[in-house]
């Protein structure tokens, strides 16, 4: 299981991957919009961990407006190993600054996250699909650039854990 604290973008770029997803798995490459019964909407995970108490997180956090109005730019295509597509997000001052106070807080709080997703080794990104098939990969990276750039605007935030129903909103 996955727990995230999860960045989600205005309408409009919420629109644009949401196309972009349709024409991946139009092209027969899963995407986030089938996983886990069609739960997710696109973001960007500020901290994830096998779980995440929602009110350990929302207390840690309380008093900032978590990513509210910040800029995030998706500029670039990147793969994890796995097979993992994703959008990637320009890492600028103000997300890497946002994102260490982020931390910092959870941390001071005792909350855990896992290691790939602290500072110094994140990297800010939209998952556009956890598997996509390795004979699809070059098409896929191709549909992923035609959507590129893509300027958003953060307009809220929530922890999630898809698989156990769990979707707490930390902005309003």
């Amino acid at each position: 299981m996955v727990a995230a604290l999860e960045l989600y973008v205005d309408v409009e770029a919420t629109r644009r991957v949401r196309g972009l997803w349709k024409a991946l798995e139009d092209d027969g490459i899963p995407t986030l919009a089938t996983l886990l019964e069609q739960k997710h909407r696109p973001h960007v995970s500020l901290a994830v961990a096998r779980t995440l108490a929602p009110d350990a997180v929302a207390s840690a956090l309380d008093g900032i407006p978590i990513g509210e109005g910040l800029r995030v730019d998706m500029d670039f295509v990147g793969q994890f190993v796995g097979r993992v597509l994703w959008l990637g997000v320009v890492p600028t001052v103000e997300l890497l600054t946002h994102h260490r106070l982020v931390h910092d807080r959870l941390a001071s709080a005792g909350v855990e996250v896992w290691e790939l997703y602290r500072p110094v080794r994140w990297v800010p990104h939209c998952t556009i699909s956890m598997r996509v098939p390795n004979p699809s990969m070059a098409a896929a990276i191709r549909r992923c650039l035609e959507v590129l750039p893509l300027p958003a605007t953060v307009t809220g935030a929530s922890i999630t854990d898809h698989a156990n129903d769990i979707a707490y909103p930390l902005s309003r």
